[in-house]
């Protein structure tokens, strides 16, 4: 199973029992997916030509539209904050070394384009390594993903841990003001010792310094007002979109979650992670990350490839799919309940209450 990466979990090793397989599906797993995980240049360099050019030229005209209608300059945040979306699946590819063959040549694109999202790129990618080892491991939440309570976790919380638990899953929360707080506040601060590298806490400085250096710039040319009318609605509404995609992809109702000693991590690329079908606009500024399945079965597969890898095997296609409107309906998923293995919602969980 594990050939679908270019390598193993970060918590697993050759002998883990998830590799206990025919040497035939082993084989086989890894053929399907090896002729996809070979990023073109020409492809990348087209991709960043067509994602930060017009990224440039949209903030441009923010602020030229700050002189004539702030209406305007708001509107012109829907496109602009699409490009910074753009930026971003193009840091996460980098991330994953995915994006171009030389490890020199991701981690360059992929300071400069995580940077451009406020992100601190060595402290982000190692974080998120471990959301691919270890996405629905009821033993291993905590990092890279979304706070999610089991029914018996939340009977057990105390009524402050309950409230805050309620907060923290609210759309307003999730979507709005805690998304941006995760690239404005979170991103800022560096992780205490034991619970990051040296270099991830450079990182971090790094990229705070570099953001210091925007702001002083910003102060002597354009004024840290207008930079603030354009960059804090396209950081705004650029979180709100990134948060509810990952939402999306990992917290419908039959998703998949398992304690750490039945957990296979097949199941959980294949039944944990959705195929969120967009419309093509939307597709091209999401870079295919609607593919999330494949992505999760090997991260090593640039975005420009995924939809191909998709469509070319019938085995990827054979998973949960989310339209746009459908997928409206996972807001209302709250907990997971162990002995049903379903994700539930407040009011079914007030049902199971009323039964117990």
């Amino acid at each position: 199973y594990l050939t679908i990466l270019s390598g193993y979990p970060p918590h697993m090793t050759q002998s883990s029992p998830a590799l206990d397989t025919d040497t035939s599906i082993y084989s086989q797993w890894r053929s399907l997916v090896a002729r996809y995980q070979r990023p073109s240049y020409w492809r990348s360099s087209w991709q960043l030509a067509n994602t930060l050019v017009p990224y440039a030229v949209c903030l441009v005209l923010m602020y030229w539209c700050l002189e004539y209608s702030i209406f305007l300059e708001m509107a012109l945040a829907v496109p602009t904050a699409g490009f910074l979306v753009r930026i971003f699946i193009v840091s996460h590819d980098c991330g994953h070394g995915a994006y171009f063959r030389s490890r020199r040549a991701n981690d360059i694109v992929g300071g400069i384009t995580s940077f451009l999202c406020l992100t601190p790129y060595h402290y982000w990618k190692p974080e998120h390594a471990v959301h691919h080892a270890s996405a629905g491991n009821l033993d291993e939440r905590g990092r890279g993903d979304i706070w999610t309570m089991t029914v018996k976790e939340y009977l057990a919380a105390s009524r402050v841990k309950r409230f805050g638990y309620r907060i923290y899953r609210n759309p307003l929360v999730l979507f709005g003001v805690g998304a941006f707080s995760v690239f404005m506040i979170e991103y800022r601060v560096p992780p205490r010792k034991g619970k990051g590298t040296t270099r991830d806490r450079l990182s971090v400085w790094r990229t705070n310094l570099g953001i210091a250096a925007v702001l002083v710039l910003a102060h002597f040319t354009i004024g840290l007002k207008a930079l603030a009318l354009i960059e804090v609605p396209v950081f705004f509404i650029a979180a709100g979109a990134g948060a509810w995609l990952f939402y999306v992809q990992h917290q419908f109702e039959n998703v998949y979650w398992a304690r750490d000693k039945e957990w296979d991590y097949v199941a959980a690329c294949m039944q944990g992670s959705s195929y969120y079908r967009l419309p093509r606009v939307l597709q091209w500024f999401t870079g295919n990350i609607g593919f999330h399945h494949v992505h999760h079965l090997s991260a090593k597969i640039p975005n420009y490839f995924l939809e191909k890898c998709h469509k070319e095997n019938p085995v990827m296609q054979q998973v949960h799919q989310l339209s746009i409107w459908s997928s409206l309906a996972c807001m209302r998923y709250r907990l997971w309940d162990e002995e049903q293995k379903r994700l539930i919602t407040f009011a079914q969980f007030r049902d199971y209450q009323r039964a117990a």
